[in-house]
């Protein structure tokens, strides 16, 4: 397994398994939209990916979003991402990918990384083993605005 950072010249491998992550979260399929969303990200740096290699073959990939912390003064990413190919799971790629991206927290000497998951997720187990703690003294929220 070879894992690397995402440039934009790695879009075109990247967006049809964004495209399947969306469909798992039952969004409709859009490769073109999926394409222009990572071109952005990407191109203006808002967003850090790595994905994994197997065979040469795309097998996963994990998206890193940067945000702050005012109290602790200190900037994090927001794990937002992680998908792996049907073909590549109960390889190990989903906890390769773990790692490689608190390796990269850890190395920018950043505070942290956050996730928010289903409450039925069975990646729940792999988050725990890697070191993440559930989080049990703040609720989250989320406003949406109605467009």
């Amino acid at each position: 397994m070879n894992i690397i950072q995402a440039n934009l010249s790695h879009v075109q491998l990247l967006a049809p398994m964004f495209d399947q992550y969306r469909v798992f979260y039952k969004q409709i399929s859009d490769i073109s939209a999926a394409t222009s969303f990572l071109e952005e990200r990407l191109s203006k740096s808002e967003s850090i990916v790595f994905i994994a290699f197997i065979d040469n073959e795309p097998a996963g990939f994990v998206q890193l979003y940067p945000t702050f912390s005012s109290v602790s003064m200190k900037a994090s990413y927001v794990l937002n991402d992680l998908y792996v190919s049907e073909q590549h799971r109960k390889k190990g790629t989903g906890a390769a990918l773990l790692t490689t991206a608190q390796k990269f927290c850890s190395k920018k000497e950043y505070k942290g990384l956050a996730l928010e998951t289903a409450i039925d997720n069975p990646g729940q187990k792999l988050y725990e083993k890697l070191g993440w703690e559930k989080d049990s003294h703040a609720f989250h929220y989320f406003w949406p605005t109605n467009s």
